[in-house]
C-alpha cells in the first residue's frame, strides 16, 4: 500500500509537468496582460506637505483603502486594503511620520509609517456596545508617554500611546448611558472633555484628566424633545444640534461650569418655509452650516449665542473644513459644479464677504457633480497664500485644482465595478494608401533585421531598447478595430457610482465614459442604484450599419419596490440612444434567446409583483413573445424565508399590451428549523458546449446531461449560517441540491456533515464544483459533481457516435422525468476563496480550467482534471491514456499557475471569461479595488503561433537552407562537369 502511494505522489508530480503552465519570461509580461491600481470613493483626507520629504496626501476611501499619494502626480506611494468588514472611520497624522487610522466602529486603532506604510503598531479596543467612533490627536503631541491619542468607540473613552499603542487609561461611559459626539482637547491643556447625550434627553459634559483619565467635573442639563443627528462643535465652549423636529437651533454653551441653552427657530433664521433642515458636519470655527431643499445658509454663533446669517448661497455648492493660515486667520473652500466648469472661491472665516481666491476651472460634464472638497495651502514667492484643492466627483473620481488648472485627475470609480459586459470593435475600413504600406515594409524589414541582430546578440542597448518598443507596437494590441482573433475587445463596466466605462481590452486604457443620465440623483429618482448591464443590440454581418448597445438597468431607491430606469447605451461613442423611466419595479432581469429584425435582445423585467415586462417595446416584440411565451420559464429564490419558486407566462395585464401576468408553477419550501439558503449558481446563458458524448477509458462512452435550466443550491443548518467556528461539528450541515428550474425537479442532493460555508461554485457544462469549510477537518475541501444522462446509456457505440448513427439528435424534454446519475469526490483546498469561474472558449473544445479567486486576492488557475471525480489512486492503463490522473486527497498549488503573475487584484470580487475567436484561447478580467486583464489557453496555442514566435531566427534559417540549396546545386553541377570529362 505504502508502495502504491508513493507510486501514484510520483506520477502526480510527472503530470504536474505535463500539464501546461501560464509563467512568463521578463519580456513578455505587459504583452498580453495589465494591471490597473485604485482606491475607490475618498471619504476623508489628510495633507503632509512638510518641507523635507515628498509632498503627499493620504486618504481613506469607501472601499476601506488606506492610500499615500503623491500631490504632484496623484501617483499611489503605498496603499492598504482593509477588508469589506473593517470600515474605515477617521484617519490623521502624529508626529508628522505616523498615520493614524480608526476602523471596526472604533475597536481598532493602527498607526503606519508615513514613508513606506509599514504598520508600526496595532492596537484591538473592546467596547461595550456599538457606538460612533470618535478621534483626537493633540496639537503639540510629543514623542513620549506624557502625550496619548485619545479614542472613543463601544461607548469607551481610551488613552492610547502614541509610541506602541498601549492602552495607558480607560473610561466606560456604559453605566452613565451617554453617547459621546465630540471629544475637546485644547492646546497645552491636561483635560479632555467629552460632550454628549444621555438616554434621558440630557445634554452631558465630563472633564477628565488626560493622565489618569479621571472625572474632575460632570455637568448636565436636561431639554424635552432629544435632538437630531449630531452636536457639532464650533469652539471649545459653544456647541450647535437640532432638536428632534428640526425646527429649532439649540446653541449650547458652557460659562463658568454651568451649561446653558439657547432656541431658536429655523423660521426666524431663514424667513420662510424650510424644508428639511440639516446641520452640515463642516467645523468652520464660530460658524455652522444649515442646510435646506432649497440653499445653504452661513450662520454666526455670538459671544452671547445669538444666532447671525451671514450669507445664503446655493444648495449645489459643497463647503470645506477650516484650513488655518496662521494664528488667529482660518480659511474655508465653496465649490460648484456647473455649465462643464467648477467655480471655486476661498473665504477666510473672519470675513466672508470678501473672496481670498476665485477661480474657474473647465470641467468635463460626465464627472458630474462635486461631493467633497479638501483644501490645503502653500506659500508663494511672494509670501503670499497659495491654495490646493482635492475634489471628489460624483463619478468618484479624485481630482487636485492649483492656479485654475487641473494638476491631475484619478478615475477611481473602476475601484467600485459591479457588473461587466463585452462589445466587439468596428470592422477596420477596407483601402489603405501606398505611401503607407511603403512605410510599414520598410518598418517591417527593419524591425526583422534589428530582431536577427538581437538573435543573434550582436544588438546593442539601445537597439534592444529600440526591438522592445516595436513589440509593443507591432502588437496592435491598442488599435481601435477588431482583429481576426478576437482578443481586441471593449470592456463595458458598470460602476457603482452609476457611471459606465468602456475598457480596451489590448491595454486597459478608458476609450470613453458615460455617467448615466437616468440614474442622476433628482426629486423623480431619489437614491438611485445601478443593478445590471446586459448586452441589447449586437449586430451581425448583415447589419454592420448599425452599432451595438447594452442595456443598463438601475432603480430609484433601497427596496426591491422601488421603480427602475433602463438605459440603452451606445458602445462605440458611449452615448445614451433612450432612457426609460422611472417606471416598474425590477427584481431581476432575464435576457431570452430572441431577436427581432434589428438584433435587439428580447429582455423580460420581473417586478416586485411576479408581472413580466417585455423589452424592447415594439409590436414586432410582442408577435415574437407570443409564439414563444409558452417556452419561457423564470425562477425566483426568496433566500430569507427559504423558498425557490418556478413560474410561467399566464396571460397580458390589463392596459398594458408588453406586460404579462405569471403563474406559479411549482415550489420548493426548504424548512427554516433545518436549512438555510446561502448560495445559488447557475450556467451561463452563452456557455458552448462542445459534444454531449464523453469518450472515458475502454473505449466507452458516457452522454453528459447538457441542460441550461439546472440550479446548483447549497443550503446550511441554522446554527451554521454564521463565520466559520460559529457552531460545532455536529451541528452544522452542508446540503447540496441540483435542481431542473422547469419542473422543480431535485436531480440530485448531497449532504456534508460537519461543514458550512460560505460557498463559492461555479457550474459548467453538466458538472459543478463548489468550495465550503470542513469544520471536522479544520481545512477547506472543493467538491465536484457531474451528472450524466441514463436514457442514452444503452448506445455506447464510438463507431456510430463519429458516423452520426446515435440517438443524440432525439428531442429532450424537461417536462419528462429525466434518468439520470452522478458521479462525485471531494479534495482539500489549502486557500479559502473570493470567487470561482471558468474559462470559456468559443466552440467548447479546449479543455477547461477553473479560475479560482484566493484570500490572498489572486487568480489561480486549476486544471479540471484535477476535480474529476473518477480520479483512482490507481488508474489503469487506459484511464492513464485517457489522462486520468491519481487520487490524492488534496489539490496541487503550482506556483506558475497563478495567472495574475506577482500583481494582486486588491479587494477580488469577480472574474469573468470571454471567448476569443481563437478556440485555443480565453480572455479573462477580474476586478475588485484593483483590474487585471490577461489571455490564457489552457491546452496551449495549437492553432496559432505564439506571439514570442522568433520570426527573426526563422527568416535566417529559410536563407540559411536557400543559401545552402544554391551551394549544393553548385557542387553538384560542378561534380557532373568533371564526371563528364573524365
Amino acid at each position: 500500500m505504502a508502495m502504491a502511494i508513493k507510486l501514484s505522489l510520483l506520477l502526480l508530480v510527472i503530470s504536474c509537468y505535463l500539464i501546461p503552465t501560464f509563467s512568463l519570461f521578463e519580456d513578455q509580461v505587459g504583452f498580453m496582460d495589465w494591471h490597473q491600481r485604485y482606491i475607490g470613493k475618498v471619504k476623508d483626507a489628510v495633507f503632509h506637505t512638510q518641507k523635507a520629504g515628498r509632498k503627499r496626501v493620504v486618504v481613506s476611501t469607501e472601499e476601506n483603502v488606506i492610500a499615500s499619494l503623491d500631490l504632484r502626480r496623484g501617483e499611489i506611494f503605498w496603499r492598504h486594503v482593509l477588508g469589506a468588514t473593517d470600515v474605515i472611520d477617521k484617519i490623521d497624522i502624529a508626529l508628522g511620520k505616523y498615520v493614524i487610522t480608526l476602523s471596526s466602529e472604533g475597536s481598532i486603532l493602527r498607526a503606519w509609517n508615513l514613508p513606506d506604510g509599514q504598520m508600526v503598531w496595532e492596537s484591538f479596543l473592546s467596547g461595550s456596545k456599538s457606538s460612533k467612533a470618535l478621534l483626537t490627536i493633540p496639537a503639540n503631541l510629543k514623542l513620549d508617554l506624557d502625550s496619548p491619542i485619545f479614542v472613543y468607540g463601544g461607548t469607551c473613552l481610551y488613552a492610547i500611546s502614541s509610541i506602541d499603542g498601549e492602552i495607558l487609561w480607560k473610561k466606560d461611559f456604559i453605566n452613565e448611558g451617554m453617547d459621546v459626539h465630540q471629544l475637546i482637547l485644547s492646546e497645552g491643556s491636561n483635560v479632555i472633555h467629552t460632550v454628549g447625550v444621555s438616554d434621558l434627553s440630557e445634554f452631558n459634559t465630563y472633564e477628565i484628566d488626560v493622565k489618569n483619565g479621571g472625572v474632575l467635573k460632570h455637568v448636565r442639563k436636561p431639554f424635552p424633545g432629544g435632538i437630531y443627528g449630531d452636536i457639532l462643535s464650533i469652539s471649545s465652549d459653544k456647541f450647535v444640534a437640532l432638536d428632534a423636529t428640526r425646527s429649532i437651533v439649540l446653541v449650547i454653551s458652557i460659562t463658568d461650569g454651568e451649561i446653558n441653552l439657547q432656541q431658536t427657530h429655523v423660521s426666524d433664521l431663514i424667513h420662510g418655509v424650510s424644508l428639511n433642515p440639516i446641520i452640515l458636519p463642516s467645523k468652520l470655527p464660530g460658524i455652522f452650516s444649515l442646510t435646506t431643499d432649497t440653499f445653504i445658509a452661513f450662520i454666526k454663533v455670538t459671544h452671547e449665542g445669538k444666532l447671525n446669517v451671514m450669507e445664503k448661497v446655493d444648495k449645489t455648492v459643497v463647503v470645506s473644513d477650516a484650513l488655518a493660515l496662521s494664528e488667529g486667520e482660518q480659511a474655508f473652500a465653496l465649490v460648484q459644479h456647473g455649465d462643464s466648469k467648477i467655480h471655486l472661491s476661498v473665504r477666510l472665516v473672519h470675513d466672508m464677504s470678501s473672496n481670498h481666491l476665485k477661480e474657474t476651472v473647465k470641467m468635463d460634464h460626465e464627472r458630474g457633480f462635486v461631493h467633497k472638497i479638501f483644501i490645503n495651502n502653500y506659500v508663494r514667492t511672494d509670501r503670499s497664500h497659495g491654495f490646493r484643492a482635492l475634489i471628489v466627483m460624483e463619478d468618484h473620481s479624485l481630482l487636485l485644482l492649483q492656479q485654475g488648472e487641473i494638476v491631475w485627475s484619478r478615475d477611481d470609480g473602476l475601484a467600485s465595478v459591479i457588473d461587466v459586459t463585452t462589445s466587439e470593435l468596428p470592422v477596420e475600413k477596407v483601402g489603405v494608401s501606398v505611401a503607407k504600406v511603403e512605410d510599414s515594409l520598410f518598418e517591417w524589414l527593419k524591425g526583422h533585421m534589428l530582431k536577427l541582430k538581437g538573435t543573434l546578440m550582436l544588438a546593442t542597448p539601445d537597439e534592444i531598447a529600440i526591438i522592445q518598443k516595436i513589440k509593443l507596437q507591432s502588437s496592435e494590441k491598442s488599435k481601435m478595430t477588431r482583429d481576426h482573433n478576437g482578443f481586441r475587445r471593449l470592456l463595458i463596466v458598470l460602476t457603482k457610482s452609476r457611471k459606465l466605462f468602456a475598457l480596451h481590452s489590448g491595454d486597459g486604457h478608458i476609450v470613453w465614459s458615460t455617467l448615466l443620465q437616468s440614474l442622476r440623483q433628482s426629486d423623480e429618482c431619489p437614491n438611485p442604484t445601478a443593478l445590471k448591464l446586459h448586452p441589447w443590440q449586437i449586430p451581425h454581418h448583415h447589419a454592420l450599419d448599425k452599432n451595438p448597445s447594452v442595456l443598463v438597468v438601475g432603480r430609484c431607491g433601497l427596496s426591491l419596490s422601488s421603480p427602475s430606469t433602463l438605459s440603452v447605451v451606445d458602445t462605440y461613442t458611449g452615448k445614451e440612444a433612450r432612457n426609460v423611466g422611472p417606471g416598474h419595479s425590477t427584481v431581476q432581469v432575464i435576457p431570452l434567446p430572441f431577436s427581432d429584425s434589428s438584433e435587439q435582445q428580447l429582455h423580460l423585467l420581473i417586478d416586485d409583483e411576479n408581472r413580466a415586462h417585455l423589452y424592447p417595446r415594439s409590436r414586432e416584440a410582442v408577435e415574437i413573445f407570443q409564439r414563444e411565451s409558452q417556452n419561457v420559464y423564470w425562477y425566483d429564490v426568496e433566500t430569507e424565508v427559504g423558498i425557490l419558486r418556478g413560474y410561467g407566462v399566464k396571460s397580458k395585464c390589463d392596459g398594458d399590451e408588453y406586460c404579462f401576468e405569471s403563474r406559479n408553477l411549482w415550489s420548493i419550501v426548504f424548512p427554516s428549523e433545518s436549512e438555510k439558503i446561502i448560495s445559488t449558481v447557475s450556467r451561463k446563458g452563452n456557455e458552448v458546449v462542445h459534444t454531449q458524448a464523453k469518450v472515458i477509458a475502454d473505449e466507452d462512452v458516457m452522454y453528459k446531461y447538457i441542460s441550461k435550466n439546472i440550479l446548483f443550491v447549497a443550503t446550511v443548518s441554522p446554527k451554521a449560517s454564521g463565520p466559520i467556528g460559529s457552531a460545532t461539528p455536529d451541528e452544522s450541515l452542508l446540503v447540496v441540491h441540483l435542481v431542473d428550474t422547469i419542473t422543480g425537479r431535485i436531480l440530485h442532493r448531497m449532504s456534508h456533515l460537519g461543514s458550512q460555508g460560505p460557498v463559492h461554485a461555479v457550474l459548467s457544462e453538466n458538472w459543478v464544483v463548489y468550495h465550503y469549510f470542513n469544520l471536522r477537518a479544520h481545512r477547506y475541501e472543493m467538491s465536484v459533481i457531474e451528472i450524466y444522462d441514463q436514457s442514452r446509456a444503452e448506445n455506447k457505440d464510438v463507431l456510430k457516435l463519429i458516423v452520426g448513427k446515435h440517438n443524440l439528435t432525439t428531442p429532450v424534454s424537461s417536462y419528462s422525468r429525466p434518468e439520470v446519475s452522478t458521479k462525485s469526490q471531494s479534495y482539500f483546498f489549502t486557500h479559502s476563496v473570493k470567487a470561482i469561474s471558468v474559462t470559456s472558449t468559443a466552440k467548447g473544445i479546449t479543455s477547461k480550467h477553473l479560475l479560482i479567486g484566493t484570500i490572498a486576492d489572486q487568480v489561480l488557475a486549476l486544471d479540471k482534471r484535477f476535480v474529476d471525480p473518477r480520479r483512482s489512486l490507481n488508474p489503469t492503463q487506459a484511464e492513464k491514456e485517457e489522462g486520468l490522473l491519481p487520487l490524492t486527497d488534496t489539490l496541487p498549488i503550482i506556483p506558475q499557475s497563478y495567472v495574475t503573475h506577482a500583481f494582486k487584484v486588491e479587494g477580488l470580487r469577480g472574474i469573468e471569461t470571454i471567448p476569443a475567436k481563437l478556440e485555443s484561447t480565453t480572455l479573462v478580467f477580474a476586478y475588485g479595488v484593483d483590474l487585471f486583464f490577461t489571455r490564457l489557453a489552457p491546452s496551449r496555442t495549437y492553432d496559432s503561433l505564439t506571439e514570442d514566435f522568433n520570426y527573426a531566427l526563422l527568416l535566417l534559417t529559410i536563407v540559411a537552407l536557400v543559401v545552402a540549396i544554391f551551394v549544393t546545386w553548385v557542387l553538384s553541377e560542378r561534380k557532373d562537369l568533371q564526371e563528364k570529362w573524365r
